[in-house]
């Protein structure tokens, strides 16, 4: 295509006329909210709704600036920055139909790993009122078995003995709502966005243990001024492929290095607990509630656990999408069997939900054969998705006498799939986890000591000890060990 340009504010007049771009005027925005962890999620959730605000009322006052705290987060800033906050958020519907558009509510980015004191300040500037998150389950610094804050992780025990010199989110944090404290100005809400079950009390809990560590006055003021609601957040968002990047190029003469994939589904429900105002996110399609819980448990427990159970099983049997999975019907059935007979029973009633439609829904969305979500992605950071996921729903199971054996069959593939890190036909997996090596370690243990993988306690908590699963568990891992046909194995249960 002629006329080709590249994506930024200047350019947006060469690119109106081709696809939809912002229509409010970027200038005229001021950064009510500044989010960490600027990644794919982010732009296709809270930004693009945030987007949808500014494009239909009233609403400059909230913007976005993100904060990168980490090394990795340097190729996003530089590409934020070459092109002024805007990117394409491209929305991909099942039946083929493909929605382009720019966004433009972020307005700013930086790069605090290099820069502390600018990342505080912006935090702690008077025009912020929203701190929101997207840091990742890893990034929340919890023991996953007991739920405490981990105190012996090295950044920590730096920031508490150096708290200007901050490193993670709560160094961050404490020292900007100080400097906020100190000033007199309101508190910021810390909003999480992340798929924690009750994430706002969990980062509640884990800033107020670290703060109270550091700075016990300034921890009471925390827990007095500061609200953490909870959120569920929903959007299924594949990482973005050369692909993506050449379609806009080739049908729109548009050059952006980094535009976000997603599905056309996507869902906010959130606690009306704000420390400083919030925007009136109603106004375009975000559900506030007084209690989040019944939702996020919905959503953790069958489309994240789904995706877990459709990413692991599918690595072993060399599927490489979730939509490939979902073509095949093996998959089908056992997904929508752990579904009905293992998740579903311990959810109870969701007032305003009908399961049967929200499970149908994520079998549709799941094989929305345009997304393509990789089973890599869906894989990676195992250790710290399955215990929230699936392996809270096998306890609850456990405890009330319900059925294991889906979830069971999932965490003996996950032993095999960290030991061997091949599919069936010996074909190399990506593994991706911080985990990698302990993980690999006690799964190798397997073939000597059946239940190695599984005493892993920061992950598994005491679920070695309980003889009925240890009983299914050793059963089933040894019969993939002896034959890796996953889909014989899933068959068996079915």
């Amino acid at each position: 295509m002629e006329n080709i340009v590249a994506l930024n504010q200047k350019n947006l007049v060469h690119i109106s006329d081709r696809i939809s771009c912002p229509v409010y005027d970027r200038d005229e925005i001021t950064a009510g909210m500044v989010h960490i962890g600027v990644g794919g999620f982010h732009r296709a959730h809270q930004a693009f709704y945030t987007h949808k605000l500014l494009e239909n009322f009233e609403a400059s006052e909230w913007g976005i600036r993100g904060i990168g705290l980490r090394e990795g987060d340097k190729k996003i800033h530089d590409v934020l920055k070459k092109q002024d906050g805007l990117y394409a958020l491209i929305v991909k519907h099942p039946d083929g139909k493909i929605e382009p558009q720019i966004i433009g509510s972020i307005n700013d980015f930086l790069l605090g790993v290099n820069n502390p004191s600018a990342a505080i300040d912006l935090m702690a500037h008077p025009s912020t009122k929203i701190v929101s998150l997207t840091i990742t389950e890893g990034g929340y610094n919890f023991n996953s078995s007991t739920g405490e804050f981990d105190f012996e992780n090295p950044d920590i025990r730096h920031e508490l003995k150096h708290p200007d010199q901050p490193r993670t989110i709560y160094g961050f944090l404490t020292a900007a709502l100080k400097k906020r404290r100190d000033a007199g100005l309101a508190a910021f809400t810390v909003m999480s966005c992340d798929n924690i079950q009750h994430n706002g009390d969990v980062t509640r809990n884990m800033l107020l243990s670290f703060a109270k560590r550091q700075d016990s006055a300034l921890a009471n003021w925390v827990e007095k001024e500061v609200c953490f609601p909870n959120s569920m957040v929903d959007r299924i968002t594949p990482v973005t492929n050369q692909a993506d990047i050449d379609y806009l190029e080739e049908t729109f003469g548009l050059i952006d290095e980094w535009p976000v994939i997603c599905e056309p589904f996507v869902q906010w429900v959130i606690e009306d607990k704000f420390s400083n105002g919030r925007p009136k996110f109603e106004e375009v399609g975000v559900q506030f509630v007084p209690d989040v819980k019944p939702y996020e448990k919905m959503k953790l427990r069958l489309l994240n656990a789904g995706h877990s159970v459709l990413g692991i099983l599918g690595a072993i049997h060399g599927h490489q999408t979730v939509n490939a999975c979902m073509g095949d019907q093996t998959f089908v059935t056992f997904l929508r069997a752990f579904m009905d007979e293992e998740a579903t029973p311990i959810l109870g009633e969701i007032k305003g939900i009908n399961l049967k439609q929200y499970k149908d829904s994520l079998q549709e969305r799941f094989a929305n054969p345009n997304i393509k979500d990789s089973v890599s992605r869906i894989c990676s950071e195992s250790s710290a998705k399955l215990p929230k996921f699936l392996i809270s729903t096998l306890e609850e199971n456990l405890a009330q006498d319900g059925s294991i054996q889906y979830a069971t069959l999932v965490i003996a593939t996950w032993c095999y799939y960290s030991d061997k890190g091949v599919d069936k036909n010996l074909q190399s997996i990506e593994i991706i986890d911080v985990m990698d090596d302990e993980l690999h370690r006690a799964a190798k243990q397997t073939q000597t000591d059946p239940l190695a993988f599984v005493r892993q306690q920061s992950l598994f908590g005491n679920l070695a000890k309980n003889e009925r699963f240890a009983m299914l568990y050793t059963d089933m891992v040894q019969k993939i060990y002896k034959d890796p046909d996953i889909k014989k194995h899933m068959l068996e249960l079915l």
